[in-house]
């Protein structure tokens, strides 16, 4: 456990409105970036109030609830706007496996946020100067490519392992993951990165924690006050070269059976998750078709009202792992990733997002992303396996799924 604070003992917020429009990420000062923006909208941070770094085991989105609600309890806030994502904000993200303990959420002594017109400045602390651009940017150069845990020969015999234990009915589907290295000249800048990405792929929910850096398309829950939204995401294929190709590559992936069989997994187990937490729930039947600059998805909107005062976390807790990172059912699955992938996930299709001290917040999952660690970065990208997949098509997929990062480091 551990729950640092900055020079005070006890948190003293302020948050003040400002003039909008604001260019978010443009406002970082330096490398070490939190952000969390959408089509321009969203928040990011700097600095470090407090830092929560959480303990694995299953209890632990509860462990980081009860520990975030205590810091925020003590704090002296003054929040005239009292909106989603004003006073106290953290920023997390959390390992894939329960396992893992490099989940963390951290407390920004700056937060800058512009969300429907309204834009605010929050503060801990006294002396901050949110404007200075402390560290230039710099683009990533001299950049060399390498493999990671496995090769596209070893992972693609892993795919077959797990297509064979589909087949003997072991369980439903798995998602396999892999992931590439690459090292720079010098010390790889987050806040380029946000911006490359931001401006390529604005649908999706670009974001920065803790050296975590990516653009993922997946809402794994949204709670304003008490709604809830997430979006399901499973089955995909490329965008086409031209219009006809592109509406017909959509088309194959609506009618796919493989696909939907994939995609209905995961809208069953959204459905079941939230059913218990929810006195009204809507899960469409049929997905429909979400396309990004570089893929088309399957999806499916998910939306309703929480029963009771329940945190954002108390929802991750009861969706993550979703069948669209781990598969079905989940402790077979979970087993099965363990002994192929060859690699720790760390916090690649974790959860990531923000929360506030009302429990209202945004997480999305560690899709189409990277872990920057100095000159060094770290890829990942995954595929749900199922009964239908074969290796040279999960391997395209991976590659095509590579290519946000790529093209966020190289430009």
């Amino acid at each position: 456990m551990s729950v640092a604070l900055g020079a005070s003992e006890q948190l003293t917020v302020r948050t003040v409105p400002v003039d909008g429009p604001v260019d978010l990420i443009a406002r970082l000062p330096h490398p070490s970036a939190l952000a969390w923006v959408r089509h321009d909208a969203g928040l990011v941070g700097w600095g470090e109030a407090a830092r929560i770094e959480v303990p694995g085991g299953d209890d632990r989105f509860g462990w980081a609830r009860r520990r975030l609600t205590a810091l925020f309890r003590d704090a002296l806030v003054d929040d005239p706007l009292g909106m989603p994502g004003t006073g106290p904000v953290a920023f997390g993200s959390f390992g894939f496996d329960p396992k893992n303990d490099e989940s963390v959420l951290i407390v920004p002594r700056v937060v800058l946020g512009w969300r429907d017109g309204r834009a605010w400045h929050t503060t801990i602390g006294d002396g901050v100067d949110p404007l200075t651009l402390v560290r230039p940017l710099e683009e990533p150069a001299g950049l060399e490519w390498s493999g990671g845990s496995l090769g596209e020969e070893q992972w693609g015999r892993a795919v077959e392992s797990a297509v064979r234990s589909i087949r003997g009915g072991a369980l439903g589907k798995v998602v396999l993951a892999r992931d590439v290295r690459v090292r720079a000249e010098g010390p790889i800048d987050a806040r380029v990165l946000l911006r490359r990405l931001a401006e390529r792929y604005p649908e999706c929910y670009t974001f920065a924690v803790d050296g975590l850096v990516g653009a993922t398309p997946e809402l794994l829950v949204r709670r304003f006050g008490g709604r809830i939204e997430s979006l399901v995401l499973a089955g995909t294929t490329p965008r086409g070269t031209d219009e006809d190709e592109d509406r017909e590559l959509g088309r194959a992936l609506l009618n796919s059976g493989k696909d939907r069989g994939e995609h209905a997994y995961a809208a069953e187990m959204v459905r079941e998750a939230l059913r218990p937490l929810c006195v009204e729930l809507d899960v469409p039947s049929v997905p429909e078709l979400l396309r990004l600059a570089n893929l088309q998805h399957l999806a499916t909107p998910v939306s309703g009202r929480l029963a009771g005062e329940r945190s954002v976390l108390d929802v991750l807790a009861a969706l993550h792992p979703t069948p669209a990172v781990c598969g079905t059912p989940t402790g077979e699955a979970m087993e099965l990733i363990r002994e192929l992938e060859e690699m720790d996930r760390s916090r690649y299709a974790g959860p990531v997002g923000w929360v506030d001290a009302r429990g209202d917040g945004e997480w999305g999952i560690a899709l189409r992303c990277a872990q920057l660690e100095g000159d060094r970065a770290r890829l990942f990208a995954g595929c749900g396996i199922v009964a239908g997949s074969t290796a040279q098509g999960e391997i395209a997929e991976t590659r095509t799924k590579f290519g946000a990062m790529r093209y966020a480091l190289e430009g």
